[in-house]
């Protein structure tokens, strides 16, 4: 069964579909749209998805234009290496730490790193801080997830760590490339006020496959 999946480079959506499929094993292809061009509001890839967002996942006749709802058909396609845990108090963990991660760390990291990578932000404002201060506790939750275990779900990678982990790294890319506007708003360059964080990137990043879905404008 083949799988395509359209994405923005650095869509935290897109990517949570690519660490999906990755941590399934699964083979896919990947079209990036180009966001400058406005690609996404293309009459061809409108037709394809009427909202003009990413991702979207086209497999054999099937059309999805979610990304959680894109996760949770994927392990009924493929039910090896579920993303949803193998017993129910498994899946309610999981599917609770996914859709408040959806929610509230994605809205808190986009508050915080939008005005960065995208509208020119430079130097500290009361607003920034304001919003970083919920990010962080929004990490601080996430990290308390990972005190007991290797990854949120358990053992292996779930869906939880599927949409957690674009946050996370999209919060080091920020260290790493605005340094000194992410110290000013308290941040530890090196992630070492959240050391649980820290290791649990590198483990996903370690997991085979996960290098292909970092956003190719990075390199």
């Amino acid at each position: 069964m083949s799988i395509k999946v359209y994405a923005i480079s650095g869509s935290p959506s897109a990517w949570r579909v690519l660490l999906a499929l990755t941590f399934k094993q699964l083979e896919y292809d990947v079209q990036y749209l180009n966001l400058s061009e406005q690609e996404h509001k293309s009459e061809a890839y409108l037709e394809l998805n009427p909202r003009g967002t990413v991702p979207s996942l086209v497999s054999n006749g099937v059309t999805l234009r979610d990304s959680i709802a894109i996760l949770a058909w994927l392990d009924r396609a493929y039910p090896d290496k579920p993303l949803f845990g193998h017993t129910p108090e498994q899946a309610a963990h999981i599917w609770q730490v996914t859709m408040e991660a959806s929610e509230h760390l994605r809205n808190a990291s986009k508050g915080l790193l939008l005005p960065i990578f995208f509208q020119g932000a430079d130097k500290k404002t009361d607003e920034l801080a304001q919003v970083a201060t919920t990010q962080r506790s929004e990490m601080q939750k996430l990290g308390a997830l990972l005190v007991r275990h290797y990854f949120i779900g358990g053992d292996y990678p779930s869906a939880a760590d599927a949409v957690c982990f674009p946050e996370a790294r999209m919060l080091k890319r920020a260290l790493d490339t605005r340094a000194e506007l992410m110290e000013a708003l308290g941040y530890q360059l090196d992630l070492s006020d959240f050391p649980d964080i820290a290791a649990w990137i590198g483990r996903i990043e370690a997991f085979e496959g996960v290098n292909k879905t970092l956003p190719p404008h990075w390199s």
